[in-house]
């Protein structure tokens, strides 16, 4: 009788750590955003960020800009600039100066929320 005791708690053990195992990688696969893009340079005195985009932007769209211990905010694309220029629509692998409302610095990336 013992031996059967044991045998099922054992077996309940092994299914359970099978299980979580199992969810917790699909948490961390649904955590997990793609950067559309990354910090290159910061302009502090006019408040400007370059970025260099990994996916197309528009004028209007939300985006969150993370990095460091305490810069993580969201802001709304008003204006954005290629070569002094405003657009309304940044492709991909291009370089746009962005107004941000907080003060960035190199290598911070930029999601779209």
């Amino acid at each position: 009788m013992v031996k059967k005791i044991t045998k099922k708690k054992s077996t309940k053990k092994i299914i359970k750590k099978k299980v979580t195992k199992k969810i917790i990688k699909k948490v961390v696969k649904i955590k997990q955003p793609k950067p559309i893009g990354l910090v290159t340079h910061y302009f502090s005195n006019i408040k400007v960020a370059v970025l260099k985009l990994k996916e197309n932007l528009k004028e209007g769209q939300e985006i969150r800009i993370a990095g460091g211990e305490k810069t993580d905010f969201k802001q709304i694309v008003k204006s954005m600039q290629i070569d002094h220029k405003p657009v309304k629509l940044a492709k991909k692998g291009k370089s746009i100066g962005l107004k941000v409302k907080e003060h960035v610095r190199e290598g911070y990336k930029v999601f779209k929320p």
